[in-house]
């Protein structure tokens, strides 16, 4: 039967203190609602998410992902409930996307456990190294026995280590009914999602816990919150690079991203960051100070110190970027060099051309973007500005300082700059 994860996400988070809804802000530069839907892909058949009204902005980073709207906001129970229709027959899921860590290994626990028989309920249990405010998870016999909040919590229940996460299964059927049942007797007059486990045992159902590590269940409600969890899926992030056999010389102040892919032999230097898109293929050296998004860097390439690659940037194989040298739409080939202070946007360096320093491709007129084609072994001298749309034919010489606005053919030397005339001698 097929399974389907819920997952909540219309919740606003005012403590975010941002315009922007709470599941929309990013980790590892992705949205946390991808992150979670992500590994709810991994470990489910079906994902469906919940958000709120006016929110077509989340809902678009759902796709392809079936997407219900809370009209109301009435709690994490209601919300839930609004994707009753879409739960199939199977096992059904639900999550919070301010939980955007939980993985795909657990979610798949959490359907083995269900799947054992023994409980009709498993929740998501954790052992915060402060368990704080956490609800508690009261047990008796190796199962939960009721879910008490910190504020309704005896001294004895307080001292209780396992905590609730938040994330939960059980079948379809016990789902929709358990959810049917909760009822708003409570100060927020909301119908809350944690009221089924004591649903649950009152129709004789066993409630199991499923552990799983603290860092994987952190919730996000705040700036620092976001923070505490970036931390997190940085260090997780570091260590998928090194099982990949990528090097990071300081890598706690290396930022990558969650798709950033670093190939065996990469070397990172120091205080390099990683945007979102970007592929590096083995033996390639990323200097320090680095940054990089939507790029990809070829075999035996080198990157700075201090370069920047702007989307569309594509470094051939054994090209050489360097300090200060921004590229933007730009493709270097093989070999190639553009080793310093130099701006090369919208354009294409042939293999093994060099270009000197200080030289740029003037892309942009104030209304519209013109390409720059630089043919295969040319040299284009220190503070030349080419003014797009031109091209430089291979094994062409643009002297230094020139202005290029006209074509240049292959093999041919283009000087394009006022002749020097020196006047007198100073005085004094």
């Amino acid at each position: 039967m097929q399974s389907t994860a819920v997952i909540l996400a219309a919740g606003l988070g005012t403590r975010m203190r941002s315009a922007l809804p709470k599941a929309a802000h990013r980790l590892g530069g992705r949205p946390m609602l991808q992150h979670l839907v992500a590994a709810a892909a991994a470990a489910f058949d079906r994902v469906v998410v919940v958000v709120g009204p006016d929110m077509a902005a989340l809902a678009a980073l759902a796709a392809p992902h079936e997407v219900v709207v809370q009209a109301e906001r009435l709690g994490t129970a209601h919300a839930a409930l609004q994707a009753a229709p879409k739960f199939g027959e199977g096992p059904v899921g639900v999550f919070y996307a301010d939980n955007p860590l939980v993985s795909a290994a657990t979610m798949q626990a959490l359907l083995a456990r269900l799947a054992a028989g023994d409980a009709g309920l498993v929740l998501l249990g954790m052992r915060p190294p402060e368990p704080g405010k956490y609800g508690r998870l009261v047990e008796q016999d190796g199962y939960v026995t009721r879910i008490v909040e910190f504020a309704d919590a005896s001294p004895a229940e307080r001292a209780i280590p396992l905590c609730n996460a938040g994330g939960l299964v059980a079948s379809a059927a016990d789902m929709r009914s358990w959810l049917a049942a909760v009822r708003p007797d409570n100060a927020k007059a909301e119908y809350y999602l944690t009221d089924i486990a004591a649903i649950a045992r009152a129709g004789g159902v066993n409630v199991a816990a499923l552990e799983a590590p603290f860092e994987e269940c952190l919730g996000v409600n705040s700036r620092a919150e976001l923070a505490v969890a970036e931390a997190v899926l940085q260090r997780r992030l570091r260590a998928a690079a090194f099982e990949a056999g990528a090097a990071m010389l300081a890598p706690e102040t290396v930022y990558l991203s969650a798709d950033t892919e670093l190939a065996a032999d990469v070397v990172v230097g120091p205080y390099v960051v990683f945007g979102p898109g970007v592929r590096v293929e083995a033996k390639a050296e990323i200097k320090a100070f680095s940054h990089l998004e939507h790029c990809h860097v070829r075999e035996g390439a080198v990157i700075g110190p201090y370069a920047r690659l702007r989307p569309g940037a594509d470094v051939g194989e054994g090209a050489h970027i360097g300090n200060f040298v921004e590229l933007k739409a730009a493709t270097i080939g093989p070999g190639a060099k553009v080793n310093h202070l130099s701006y090369i946007g919208d354009a294409t360096v042939g293999a093994g051309s060099n270009i000197g320093a200080g030289a740029i491709t003037c892309n942009y007129d104030g209304k519209h973007k013109h390409r720059t084609v630089i043919g295969e072994k040319t040299f284009i001298g220190t503070n030349s500005a080419l003014v797009a749309p031109v091209s430089i034919g291979d094994g062409a010489f643009v002297a230094a300082g020139s202005v290029i606005t006209d074509d240049v053919p292959g093999g041919t030397l283009a000087i394009a700059r006022g002749r020097q005339v020196n006047k007198g001698k100073r005085k004094g």
